[in-house]
């Protein structure tokens, strides 16, 4: 008689879905909220410098996460094509975190020093130039757009609000670094950071 009342019952039905939902989000996000490996950042792991999270920023702004996770699962297979296995620590840094399953392209943790700036930049125009079979679109436009010093600044300022340890000393060279870079120029060297600053660990961890 339960079951047929919830059944009939669509309201009672969802708030109880609801309710059920939220009960296992929490069993499951609140121990992680109390785990150091989860809250401070790993080893080697430092806040991007502001060309760095500029790069970051662009990455997030076009979509990138939607073909390429930056995930590597503790599995044989991924550590033997793409390096050490993520950790939470790693990404304390990350706003939004670029976490995912959703691989298109080549998962994007490790591959910082992979392949030369040129390369990604010939990448970038478009793939099908060293990749023919290549389904990722070219992104051009970067190559014209330039940096916003002054957006970085306020990113920076909101960022240390949240926590990230940034000196201010950071906000003396901004404008000096961006001025001859363009969006393309901080999403290269965005991606060659990437998996370079975690150490102490290696493929058979």
């Amino acid at each position: 008689m339960q079951h047929e009342t919830i059944e009939k019952n669509i309201n009672l039905m969802a708030v109880l879905i609801v309710l059920v939902v939220s009960f296992a989000g929490i069993i499951e996000i609140v121990p992680l909220m109390t785990q150091k490996e989860v809250r401070e950042p790993a080893p080697g792991i430092k806040p991007y410098t502001p060309l760095q999270q500029a790069g970051f920023d662009i990455y997030v702004r076009e979509g990138c996460s939607n073909c390429h996770s930056q995930m590597i699962r503790p599995f044989r297979s991924e550590v033997e094509r793409y390096g050490p296995y993520s950790v939470a620590g790693e990404s304390v840094y990350d706003r939004p975190f670029q976490w995912g399953s959703k691989r298109t392209g080549p998962d994007l943790a490790r591959v910082g020093g992979r392949y030369s700036d040129d390369w990604h930049r010939v990448h970038l125009m478009n793939p099908r130039n060293l990749v023919p079979e290549s389904n990722m679109p070219g992104y051009p436009w970067l190559l014209e757009n330039s940096l916003d010093p002054k957006l970085m600044e306020t990113k920076i300022k909101a960022l240390q609000m949240l926590g990230h340890p940034y000196s201010d000393d950071v906000f003396a060279t901004i404008e000096k670094d961006f001025a001859d870079k363009t969006e393309m120029d901080a999403l290269i060297i965005y991606l060659q950071h990437k998996g370079t600053n975690l150490t102490g660990r290696t493929r058979n961890d």
